[in-house]
């Protein structure tokens, strides 16, 4: 028997939403793009017309009672998830939720309970998880290529100016949530255990001209932790770094490294009369992790259809987020935190 078409709603037409949509319209299987969701109608319609759909609407409310939507990907400003995701559960609606999952563990244990009530899956999209690298590193790791995992070090640093809501530590936790949440959810992946201590120093280097308005702001931040099984980890995290988009892994063990990242956005290394070597530094998360967000796409669907669980949980993204609200503490108290 032919399977069905899942029927896909994008809810949030910004530059990850437009990612997620173009892969259902064209090339994720027995996917369908149905309709895209985004407040300002100017943005919804013009995104509608990019993506070659006649459907589209600035309230998720009306998208949720629309038949021929079987999933939503909500792809929304932190603050707006925990209603959004709640309200698709009870539409009946699957569910992929952006990171970071929600602003405190509260409101992701209701997410996830909503999702378990109404019987529907909910990944978070943690796509590092479906880079070919990252895949091989963890396979690596389990068949014991380098021993017992002693120490994992993620960082990432991204070349944007904050969004005006990211300043804002209420809406947004800060870049340990909106830049760093991929790298919480790393070092839980390889080191195979749950985060038990952590410290972590901030502070505003590149936008001081907030600093009046928004005084507990950072856009720089270190973060060392210590897991449940003894393994240590250390994660770094900026914004505006300007030089482009850096997101590199290493795992140590007791036999061996290894290294994960590419830094260079093209193969060409060109030689001038000066006799220097120039190769353009990677631009965009958009371009290194393109082929992660398609597999993580697919995935999603394929859960749905075969009934199983998700390869990212809401227990993961639950995870992530505890570990951002006790970064966030160490930041304030300058004193560690145990979880």
């Amino acid at each position: 028997m032919q399977q069905r078409e899942i029927g896909v709603c994008i809810i949030g037409a910004g530059r990850a939403g437009m990612i997620h949509a173009a892969n259902f319209r064209k090339n994720v299987p027995l996917a369908r793009l149905v309709a895209v969701v985004d407040p300002n109608q100017e943005t919804a319609a013009s995104a509608a017309k990019e993506l070659g759909i006649d459907r589209y609407y600035t309230d998720y409310k009306q998208a949720l009672e629309d038949a021929e939507i079987d999933a939503v990907v909500v792809v929304t400003p932190t603050i707006y998830h925990r209603d959004i995701v709640v309200a698709s559960a009870l539409a009946g609606k699957h569910v992929l939720c952006e990171k970071p999952m929600a602003i405190n563990e509260r409101e992701c244990d209701e997410m996830i309970a909503a999702c378990e009530a109404a019987g529907v899956t909910l990944q978070v999209a943690f796509m590092r998880r479906f880079d070919e690298s990252f895949v091989e590193a963890k396979r690596a790791i389990d068949e014991g290529a380098i021993g017992e995992v002693v120490l994992v070090k993620s960082l990432t640093r991204g070349p944007s100016q904050p969004m005006p809501w990211m300043y804002d530590l209420a809406k947004s936790n800060g870049p340990l949530a909106e830049v760093n949440s991929h790298d919480i959810d790393t070092i839980r992946w390889f080191s195979g255990s749950e985060v038990s201590e952590v410290y972590a120093i901030g502070g505003n280097y590149r936008n001081r001209h907030v600093s009046a308005d928004f005084p507990d702001f950072y856009d720089n931040v270190s973060l060392t932790a210590r897991f449940a099984n003894g393994a240590q980890a250390s994660i770094d995290g900026a914004v505006a770094v300007r030089y482009g988009y850096d997101s590199r892994v290493e795992i140590l063990g007791t036999e061996g490294v290894i290294f994960l990242g590419q830094t260079h956005e093209k193969t060409t290394i060109i030689a001038g009369p000066d006799r220097l070597l120039r190769r353009p530094f990677m631009n965009s998360w958009r371009s290194l992790f393109k082929e992660a967000y398609l597999a993580e796409d697919t995935d999603f669907i394929a859960a749905i259809l075969e009934g199983r669980p998700p390869r990212v949980t809401g227990h993961d993204g639950k995870m992530a987020v505890r570990v951002v609200e006790a970064g966030n503490a160490s930041i304030k108290t300058g004193a560690p935190v145990k979880l």
